[in-house]
């Protein structure tokens, strides 16, 4: 596909609260700061840069937080979030959210400061138990590392066993209405898993992932595709920064147009005779990744699959991360609508 220069940058068009700009100008200068030319990571550094938190077992905002090992040799874990509000107590059962953080398969944690926040609010808004998972990083650990670390935790969820062995578990959380969701790079990942349970549904007894949240996946390709080009220049996202991510996460003999990064593409796994669970898929208008993004959407429904498509023209890349951005209640109230009319048909 041949490419063009666009005439001006995309980021002088944008409309961002000066919070929001300086958050995203930090957000740049971390990434950019980090990654070496030799594909390896300043992890040091990115470690000062990247503010984590503990978890906080005393109710804030009406949500708590704890973490609980599923690989211990790996030093891998969940923060669990549980929503306190008053109507929760009578609530017969509560849906669990697994979440999978973005960062390009290489950068941030459950722990990182814009995650806990945001989980904490997926909680409280959405009146669920949410599962934040850290996983293991690129370069230092390849594909299919990352997917690996997500199916361990569904199956770590789905043994009664360690689920009795968290004190802290919620007698009314229902892995039988379990949500697969992430962002950007996690995203990616939730995708591939929900395929995973896919093919193997029939190993686990109770737990059931009955919908994906899809939020701005990380998908690519070979091909510069045209929101790629007119948009370089715009926030977060940039074709130098998802070229090393890219190069990052995959093993030798893997390309750019391999399984895992162009979902849809010419070596996609074949999902036509999966029983996949309904997708809502958010796109956004200023998001260099957005035509990858539609083309997962496409292929989807060409295989008959359920999925929503809800895109907000004016959003960056990560935009709900910032809780002062008009789109970010708005994603809330539609992942709201889609867990409620999910949980209605199971149920």
């Amino acid at each position: 596909m041949a490419t063009k220069t666009p005439s001006s940058s995309p980021s002088q068009s944008i409309s961002l609260p000066f919070k929001t700009r300086v958050q995203v100008s930090i957000l740049n200068f971390v990434t950019d700061a980090v990654r070496r030319t030799n594909g390896t990571i300043n992890r040091r550094l990115m470690n000062i840069l990247d503010r984590r938190i503990p978890p906080n077992p005393t109710p804030l905002n009406s949500v708590s937080s704890h973490d609980v090992v599923f690989d211990q040799p790996k030093n891998l874990y969940f923060r669990l979030f549980i929503p306190h509000k008053n109507d929760v107590v009578s609530t017969s059962s509560l849906p669990v959210i697994v979440f999978f953080h973005g960062g390009g398969f290489a950068f941030l944690s459950a722990a990182s400061h814009a995650y806990d926040a945001v989980c904490r609010r997926f909680s409280r808004k959405l009146n669920a138990v949410v599962c934040s998972v850290e996983y293991r990083l690129s370069p230092e650990h390849k594909l299919p590392s990352q997917y690996d670390d997500g199916f361990s935790v569904l199956k770590f969820l789905d043994d009664a066993k360690n689920r009795r062995n968290i004190p802290q578990w919620p007698e009314n959380a229902d892995v039988s209405t379990l949500f697969l969701a992430g962002d950007s790079a996690g995203g990616n990942l939730a995708h591939h898993l929900a395929v995973k349970f896919a093919q193997s549904s029939s190993t686990f007894s109770l737990l059931n992932v009955v919908g994906l949240i899809n939020i701005q996946p990380f998908f690519g390709g070979k091909e510069r595709v045209e929101s790629e080009v007119e948009l370089e220049g715009a926030p977060i996202v940039s074709m130098d920064r998802t070229e090393w991510l890219w190069k990052a996460l995959l093993p030798d003999g893997l390309d750019f147009d391999c399984w895992a990064v162009n979902v849809s593409g010419p070596n996609a796994v074949d999902i036509s005779g999966l029983n996949l669970p309904p997708t809502v898929l958010f796109v956004g208008g200023f998001d260099p990744l957005k035509d990858w993004q539609k083309r997962y959407c496409e292929w989807l429904r060409k295989n008959e699959k359920d999925v929503k498509l809800v895109e907000y023209e004016t959003a960056i890349h990560a935009f709900y991360v910032f809780p002062e951005l008009p789109q970010t209640n708005l994603l809330f109230n539609e992942i709201k609508e889609f867990i409620n009319n999910q949980i209605s048909k199971v149920r």
